[in-house]
């Protein structure tokens, strides 16, 4: 697991905890854990976030969201882009973990565990729907680069698999 600092001043969190991942509107920023800190010089924000990967189309949607947020709640804003170090599935909160499943998403394992599964070794990528592990893969790519295309057998359901990146 990939242990790394973050700092959210305190009146900042509820307003970033409302700002959506724009591709999974169910998920915070902060449940995501792009938001890397959060820090307030009187009315003025500095908003730090890291991207899911190398060029996610995402980022630019968020941080201009992350602007709106802020100005909603009477603060400047400035978001910067830091690619170091990389984002991590690990950052995902326990709470953005359940959100993704209830969704439809089943969350990233661990790499060990998701190298498996992604090379079809084991059957262990959870369906989201029924819960059987009784699933294989499609595509290596879901609905965008992060996931993956699973289609449960049991329940026949097909559904994304957020992969695990480190």
């Amino acid at each position: 697991m990939v242990e790394e600092k973050v700092h959210i001043e305190e009146e900042l969190e509820p307003i970033l905890k409302k700002v959506s991942d724009p591709e999974i509107p169910v998920l915070s920023i902060i449940d995501l854990g792009v938001v890397r800190s959060a820090s307030l010089n009187g009315n003025k924000a500095k908003i730090e976030i890291t991207p899911t990967y190398s060029g996610c189309p995402a980022m630019d949607v968020i941080g201009d969201d992350i602007k709106t947020a802020l100005k909603d709640a009477g603060y400047e804003a400035e978001v910067n882009l830091i690619l170091a170090p990389a984002w991590s599935s690990d950052w995902i909160t326990e709470e953005g973990r359940k959100a993704l499943e209830d969704y439809g998403i089943a969350p990233p394992m661990d790499a060990t565990s998701d190298k498996k599964a992604l090379l079809g070794e084991e059957r262990i990528v959870k369906c989201p729907q029924c819960k059987s592990t009784n699933t294989h893969m499609v595509s290596q790519f879901g609905s965008t680069a992060c996931k993956a295309l699973f289609k449960c057998d049991d329940c026949q359901e097909p559904f994304d698999y957020f992969k695990c990146l480190i």
